[in-house]
């Protein structure tokens, strides 16, 4: 798998920053001439790793988010969100759906689950205290044209 572009960028983990992080993404994968669908489905699974790396990484302090990406030969886009925020101490109850560490602020608890709708992999890498990386996989051209 040949990388043919790459992109990086941080940003403080304010929830303002969710939108530039949507368009950062979807600048970055218009190479591929994404149906609508694709770049709806890219924009939101990279929003809701955002906004879970704002409400549930660095609670009520502020950090910074890193994003890098990848496009490879193969249409693949390779997303890393990272965060050094307090990290998720049960990677596999969170990624159940209805989970949530902030009940208080209305949260449903279904960010991993619409990532993983949206996306082909999603992984996730996280320590306790130390932050956590989310990464997703998407093919972009495999829709059938009709």
């Amino acid at each position: 798998m040949k990388k043919i572009n790459e992109m990086s960028v941080n940003f403080p983990s304010n929830s303002c920053n969710e939108s530039l992080a949507r368009s950062v993404i979807a600048s970055f994968v218009m190479g591929l001439d994404p149906t609508v669908s694709e770049l709806s489905d890219i924009k939101t699974a990279v929003s809701e790793a955002v906004t879970n790396s704002i409400v549930h990484g660095y609670r009520r302090t502020t950090g910074t988010i890193y994003i890098k990406a990848v496009i490879t030969d193969k249409n693949k886009v390779i997303i890393k969100i990272r965060d050094r925020g307090c990290g998720i101490e049960d990677i596999e109850k969170a990624m159940e759906p209805l989970f949530t560490t902030a009940p208080e602020e209305e949260r449903a608890g279904l960010g991993f689950a619409v990532m993983q709708s949206f996306c082909d992999k999603v992984k996730v890498r996280s320590e306790p205290n130390k932050g956590t990386t989310v990464t997703l996989e998407k093919i972009f051209g495999k829709e059938d044209v009709r």
